[in-house]
This record gives structure tokens, C-alpha cells and sequence, in this order.
């Protein structure tokens, strides 16, 4: 039973600890189920902030997660490689499009994005083009909680203001999503672009900006703005990519190719810390020289960690040997019957669905802590956050716990709006 005096020594992510609630306890795990310690089961609606896309312990994983702890746990990365991380770079090269084939591991989201910059900026450099040490990204944006992540995420979000005078200041500027912002970038891009290393964006759907959609198109403007202007795309495929989009990664349905990608989440389907950030064969060129200097000096001690890297390569298998993209298909035309009479409901302001990312945007929302606890008493596990109640199943959910979960937000959203 988790009590105050069992919270003691704990710190919890995104928490005011003085005025949180008592978070739940999780004992166990199990496809799209989570066993609680006082025995209650909930239908998990996010799997894991969106990364257990095959649910949870799923025994293939689970395998190759034991047999290569009996081998190897985890050995340095420096001056050494292993066949699990190389096997793994080649299988997300083989997947990713154009010739982006230089794979960088590390441990998070946020560090492969932080990876990503300083590549860009450091490419920059490596071509003596030195006037080019600013990243633009985009308002609605959200890149990570590290330092220079945040820089770069939406300046208004609520969790980063705070930091606004600690940190080095980018370029924010409007996502190119009307002709109106188009112009606006491109006249931005005309007057800075000699100061710019890379352009920031998440593919198809702002995530933690409030699950914001916008169209391929807008990929491809930026595609193009990036070739004249001489600066690297990075995009952020650390939530859209693995399927969650509908297509493999995000960036597909563009039909375009980054500079950089950076991976993460659902990369070991949810079981353990891993990420990276891979770039195209003439961001790497600039990095080979005589001169040390032009080395990426950079090196995270767990970098490339074995077992992380035999259950990603699991987790590709099960990609590769199951419909995962079938499901995101199956999930999402499910997820726009159901969510749809939400729409007719008071203080809901939209309803969109992309892959398996289905999103009810209120437009307000004062207390989400009563709408979490309405959800855990109809026994599922939904999290509100800015304005949306949202779902990111796993891709194996059943129909019945799908339902369970769009029905449950029908009926929460009916009892506490209006």
C-alpha cells in the first residue's frame, strides 16, 4: 500500500510534491493491463507514455531480454562495439528513408535530440560556415526537458518558462501550416538563415504540445526552405515514430528524408532506456578529418547498452512478424467511431484521431487530477494533460479494451464538463 511515509525519499516527475495527490501503486504488467498493488486492474490507455506498442511483456522480448543478460549485460562503447548494436543500427538503417545510415545510441529522448543539435551545429562548424549557431524550431513544439531541449520547446509552455532567462536563446517561430506562416517563415529564413544551423520540428503531430496535427505538406515546405537555405532538418520522431503515425516513421508520409532523426520511446517497445539520433552520409563526412577536433565528442557511459539493444532488435522482429501496422489501422478508424460522440458533449472543442493517437481537446481544463481519478474508478489509466484527454494504446489492444477506454472518456467527460 503506498503511503506518505513510502514516498519519502521519492521525487516524481511533472509532481508539485507539496500538493500531488498519492500516486498509485503498479505491481505487474500484462498486455494492455496494469495490476495495481491493492489488486485493481486498469486498461492502459497510453502505454507508458506511448512506448509499450506490442503491451507489455510480451514473451518475445522478454526472451531476448534474458538471454542477453546471460551473456552480456553491458559493456563500454568506447574502443569496442557489440553484435547487438550493430545488428540493430543496420536493421533501423535498412528502415529509415534516403541514406540516413550514421546511428549514435544513447539513453533518451531528450539526449537524442541533444545529440542531433550539436551534430548540426558542429556540421556547421566542420564547414567553416561559423555564423551558424542557432537552432529554429517551432511554437507547440517540445523536444525534452535537458537544458538546451528546452530552448528550443514552445517558450510559453508551462513546465519551461521558469528557465526563460537561464537559457541561450534560439529561434521560435510559427509551424508553416497556411500560407500565412509559410510566408512568414520564409521571410524569417531570408533575413536569419545565415545564422541557423538546423531547423527543429516533430513530424505530423506536436505531441506534448497537445497532440497538435498538421499536414504532410508542412514536412515538405521545410524540406525545401532547409535545401535553400543550406540548413539541416532534424526531425523529432521520438513519439510519432514505430508506427504510431500510421506509417513506420512519421517523416514517410512526406515523402521526405531529414538531415537527422532521432529516435527513442517505442525503439525497445517499452522495456528499456534507449535512443538515437542517426544522420545522412554527408552530415557524418563532416565530421571525418585529420584534425581530433572535428570528432563528435560525445559519449554516454550506458551508450548502446546490450540488453537495451537485443530487445530493440526484438521489438523490429515483432514488427517484422506481426501487423503492427494493421492494428494502427484497425485502432484508429476505432478510435474516430467511438471518440466522435464526444464531440457533441459541452467544453469539447475538437476530436481528431491520427494512427493511434486519438485526442478529446476540451476547452478548458481547471482540475485534470479529478478527471485522473474518475478514469482509475472505471478502472482505466487515462491521463489529461494541458487541455486533451488523449489515448496512445498499444497496438495489441483488443477491441473490448479499446472500447472500454473511448466509452470511459465518453462518461467521464459527460459527468465533469458543462
Amino acid at each position: 500500500m503506498t503511503t506518505a511515509s513510502t514516498l519519502l525519499h521519492l521525487w516524481l516527475p511533472y509532481s508539485q510534491m507539496q500538493t500531488a495527490p498519492m500516486p498509485v501503486e503498479a505491481a505487474s504488467t500484462s498486455g494492455s493491463t496494469i495490476t495495481l498493488a491493492d489488486g485493481r486492474t486498469l486498461v492502459d490507455g497510453i502505454a507508458s507514455w506511448w512506448t509499450a506498442c506490442h503491451g507489455y511483456n510480451h514473451p518475445h522480448i522478454r526472451q531476448a531480454l534474458v538471454k542477453q543478460a546471460e551473456a552480456m549485460p553491458h559493456v563500454m562503447f568506447g574502443g569496442m562495439v557489440h553484435q547487438p548494436a550493430m545488428t540493430l543500427a543496420r536493421r533501423l538503417t535498412d528502415r529509415l528513408p534516403g541514406d540516413l545510415e550514421r546511428v549514435f545510441f544513447t539513453d533518451s529522448g531528450s539526449v537524442a535530440m541533444e545529440v542531433a543539435a550539436k551534430m548540426a551545429i558542429q556540421y556547421q562548424l566542420n564547414r567553416r560556415r561559423e555564423g551558424r549557431h542557432k537552432l529554429l524550431s517551432f511554437r507547440g513544439g517540445y523536444h525534452g526537458d535537458t537544458l538546451a531541449m528546452m530552448a528550443v520547446c514552445d517558450p510559453e509552455e508551462g513546465m519551461h518558462r521558469l528557465f526563460g532567462d537561464a537559457l541561450t536563446p534560439q529561434v521560435i517561430a510559427d509551424l508553416p501550416t497556411t500560407p500565412e506562416t509559410l510566408a512568414a517563415l520564409e521571410a524569417l529564413l531570408s533575413e536569419r538563415g545565415h545564422e541557423i544551423a538546423a531547423i527543429i520540428t516533430e513530424p505530423l503531430v506536436q505531441g506534448a504540445g497537445g497532440m497538435l496535427f498538421h499536414e504532410p505538406e508542412t514536412l515538405r515546405h521545410l524540406r525545401r526552405l532547409c535545401d535553400e537555405q543550406g540548413i539541416l532538418l532534424i526531425i523529432d520522431e521520438v513519439f510519432t515514430g514505430f508506427g504510431r503515425t500510421g506509417t513506420f516513421f512519421a517523416c514517410e508520409q512526406a515523402g521526405i528524408t531529414p538531415d537527422i532523426v532521432a529516435l527513442s520511446k517505442a525503439l525497445t517497445g517499452g522495456t528499456m532506456p534507449l535512443a538515437a539520433t542517426i544522420a545522412r552520409k554527408h552530415v557524418f563526412e563532416a565530421f571525418l578529418s585529420d584534425d581530433p577536433l572535428h570528432a563528435l565528442m560525445h559519449g554516454p557511459t550506458f551508450m548502446a547498452n546490450p540488453l537495451a539493444c537485443a530487445v530493440a532488435n526484438a521489438s523490429l522482429d515483432l514488427f517484422d512478424q506481426e501487423p503492427r501496422l494493421e492494428q494502427v489501422r484497425a485502432i484508429s478508424a476505432q478510435m474516430t467511431a467511438e471518440l466522435e460522440p464526444c464531440r457533441s458533449l459541452p467544453g469539447v472543442k475538437d476530436v481528431r484521431v491520427l494512427g493511434a493517437i486519438g485526442v478529446v481537446e476540451l476547452d478548458r481544463l481547471d482540475d485534470p487530477e479529478t478527471l485522473k481519478r474518475a478514469f482509475i474508478e472505471r478502472s482505466v489509466w487515462v491521463r489529461p494533460f494541458r487541455r486533451i484527454v488523449y489515448l496512445t494504446p498499444a497496438f495489441t489492444i483488443t477491441p473490448d479494451e479499446l472500447s472500454r477506454l473511448t466509452s470511459s472518456i465518453h462518461h467521464v467527460l459527460k459527468d465533469h464538463l458543462g
